[in-house]
């Protein structure tokens, strides 16, 4: 079993900049990828980003690309999301995932574990 527990949701105004981090705990040694979803009020949960543990390979939606910034440090089994300049539409709940099977990273299918949520809005 890993246990995710996101972490530096807020409320922030448009153009700023904020970091989310996702502390794994547990078997993290069988950990593929992990990565970040959100879902906004009344719509489908969608994938934002995602990195692959051992080589660090990383994919974005093309709506962040440019804005959000994934990273990991292994050490701490810790995945952080760097998301510049802001927009009222980033509004939604981010949750961490992380996977052991193989598959599409942007695949909510594939993802094995997933953290409670953390709110981020973005006020125009």
């Amino acid at each position: 079993q890993v246990q995710l527990v996101e972490s530096g949701g807020g409320l922030v105004q448009a153009g700023d900049s904020l970091r989310l981090s996702c502390a794994a705990s547990g078997r993290t040694f069988s950990l593929n990828a992990m990565g970040w979803f959100r879902q906004a009020s009344g719509k489908e949960r969608e994938f934002v980003t995602a990195i692959t543990w051992n080589t660090g390979g990383t994919y974005y939606a093309d709506s962040v690309k440019g804005r959000f910034t994934i990273s990991r440090d292994n050490a701490k089994s810790t995945v952080y999301l760097q998301m510049n300049s802001l927009k009222p539409e980033d509004t939604a709940v981010y949750f961490c995932a992380a996977k052991i099977r193989y598959g599409r990273t942007s695949y909510a299918e594939t993802y094995d574990y997933w953290g409670q949520g953390t709110q981020v809005t973005v006020s125009s």
